[in-house]
């Protein structure tokens, strides 16, 4: 996640073509460390802005959604009333490709004449903050006061004079150097490609620096050492391309997704994301509300689910490990048939034996007369030593049958919570871990609630729509998974799953006529999505018709059986089909 100099860009070019001379209505800070201003005038009539100047999680977005505000304003948000209430954005300035955003605003004093401030939102990660300022530099107040024993470097407090926080003395801004003096810059720097763009360059990010590498078809890892001096001048072409984009003002925001999982945001196209979905949005604001929206949801049910994901997790790993001890002890009985095989010899060869005899050396009749070398108990007779072996045999063998119940027993759990391993990870919202929970209490993994009644959920299956108009319907978790194949689904509907692994069930809603191919590949590649071979290029995908579907009385939710299927391998890639909220 990169808050960097290219996003504050694409902000400052935003905010100059929606909230300039715009009025400010409201001002109100719902949180310590965060504004809400309320802009009325332009085009849309009314903005609403968010500043945030939080230590882990900076930002600064228009947006449509309103927050409660404190019953007793905090001093910073009443100094801001008296002041600008009523003000007028006259323009929004980003100094330098800085991390910075200067709001210049225009307003009447109490005696009436014509006022100019600044609201200074310094965007930079725990040292960020949100400082006004009068016209001539002195700060008013600040969001976050630092003091000399805090800061040696830079006091933020009213009455002392703004200055930029202090970057590195040997970065410019990208926006005034040419290309050979990028190259000059560049070379010979005793580090990495991207280590020495970002650490060049003013508002250049880690991201932004393998990007650019990216672009110039050059390993962002490599050291600047090994590029030919061709390659620096090919680098440093493309710097200065980039930011020539940056300056006309060529934003495209973007959201990088990998599945449902939103993994990096940007100002402009990231080509280096090959392997993810890209969502291209009109606006980056946008682009920051639902992206920090969908990161806080994504933590937030990770969270919610660690319990969850813990008790499964440990219950998994006593299963695996009870498996592997079933499995050697079931490998160890198979041996059996060679006791029965020593006792009959014994009875057969062993009338002559000399008494105390360690070894009976016999002609195994079964494998063409070859000779087989049979251990005595010099203790006991020829007939004791038989009977020895044969209760052996006898021993082995009931555990054999033992052991295999077991072990179909053990594999069986091991497959069911898998199964729900893969349900915590397709689970998106608080209702979808309702079920999860409900299915561990039923099986004996948590103990089940008060009142021994089901909770009423509102998860349902995802819904997508095929690229034919085709309905398909994915199971959240075992029990959705139930009620798609066995109550949902009708007798011609078509069923797919990923063949031996823990995945969705996957209904695809059948029509008059036969189905496209298309359709079978699209309900394939949401079936090898939603299973545990996700991250894998290729996944096979058992189908066939519902009606072909049996689920064996007891078994687990979720379980199924078939006999006669039809198979494809596809890329889990969704990026084409289109979900139904």
């Amino acid at each position: 996640m990169a808050f960097d100099g290219i996003v504050i860009a694409g902000l400052a070019d935003e905010l100059n073509r929606t909230i300039l001379n715009t009025k400010i209505s409201k001002i109100a800070q719902p949180e310590a460390d965060e504004l809400l201003l309320t802009l009325k005038g332009g085009d849309a009539g009314q903005y609403r802005l968010a500043i945030s100047a939080n230590a882990s999680l900076p930002f600064l977005y228009l947006t449509d959604d309103n927050k409660p505000s404190p019953m007793t304003a905090p001093t910073f948000c009443m100094v801001l009333r008296k002041h600008i209430a009523n003000g007028r954005i006259v323009s929004v300035l980003q100094p330098d490709m800085e991390r910075i955003l200067r709001f210049e605003i225009e307003h009447l004093n109490e005696m009436g004449d014509m006022c100019r401030k600044t609201l200074v939102v310094e965007l930079m990660g725990k040292h960020s903050n949100i400082i006004f300022c009068d016209g001539d530099g002195t700060i008013i107040d600040s969001i976050k006061h630092v003091s000399s024993a805090v800061s040696s470097v830079r006091e933020v407090l009213p009455g002392k004079p703004y200055t930029v926080a202090a970057t590195q003395e040997d970065k410019r801004s990208p926006l005034a150097v040419t290309a050979e003096e990028i190259t000059r810059m560049l070379e010979g720097r005793p580090t990495t490609v991207c280590k020495a763009v970002y650490g060049s360059f003013t508002g250049v990010s880690p991201l932004i620096a393998n990007e650019i590498a990216n672009r110039a078809g050059i390993d962002g890892d490599q050291p600047v050492s090994s590029l030919s001096p061709e390659q620096l001048i090919h680098l440093s072409n493309h710097v200065q391309w980039f930011f020539e984009k940056i300056q006309n003002r060529e934003f495209t925001p973007v959201i990088v997704r990998k599945g449902n999982v939103p993994v990096e945001f940007s100002a402009v196209e990231l080509s280096m994301y090959q392997d993810c979905d890209t969502e291209k949005y009109d606006s980056i604001s946008k682009v920051l509300e639902v992206y920090y929206a969908e990161k806080n949801s994504y933590s937030r049910i990770h969270q919610r689910s660690a319990d969850l994901r813990r008790i499964v997790g440990t219950a998994l790993d006593r299963c695996v490990r009870k498996y592997d001890l079933q499995t050697k002890q079931l490998a160890d009985a198979e041996k059996r048939e060679k006791y029965r095989l020593y006792g009959e010899l014994i009875n057969t060869f062993g009338y002559g034996l000399p008494e105390g005899a360690k070894e009976l050396v016999a002609k195994n009749y079964y494998d063409n007369d070859r000779e087989v070398k049979i251990p005595l108990d010099p203790e006991l007779t020829p007939q004791d030593n038989a009977k020895k072996y044969f209760e052996r045999y006898g021993k082995l063998k009931r555990t054999a049958e033992m052991l295999t119940d077991l072990t179909a027993e053990t594999r069986a759990q091991i497959d069911h919570l898998e199964s729900i391993q893969n349900s915590l990870d397709i689970a998106q919202q608080a209702d979808d871990l309702v079920q999860i929970r409900e299915e561990l209490a039923e099986s004996g993994f948590i103990k089940k609630g008060h009142g021994g009644k089901k909770l009423r959920t509102k998860s349902k299956p995802f819904h997508y729509i095929s690229s034919d108009g085709y309905d398909i319907y994915v199971g959240k978790n075992n029990y959705q998974n139930d009620d798609l194949t066995f109550r949902f689904a009708t007798g011609n509907d078509w069923w797919f799953h990923a063949k031996k692994m823990p995945g969705s069930h996957v209904i695809v809603k059948s029509k008059d006529g036969e189905m496209p191919d298309r359709v079978f590949e699209e309900a394939g590649m949401l079936a090898a999505y939603y299973s545990k071979g996700k991250d894998s290029p290729k996944v096979e995908i058992d189908y066939l018709q519902k009606k072909n579907v049996k689920k064996p009385a007891g078994s687990a939710p979720g379980f199924v059986v078939y006999y006669t299927n039809y198979s494809l391998t596809i890329s889990p890639d969704i990026s084409s089909l289109t979900l139904v909220e």
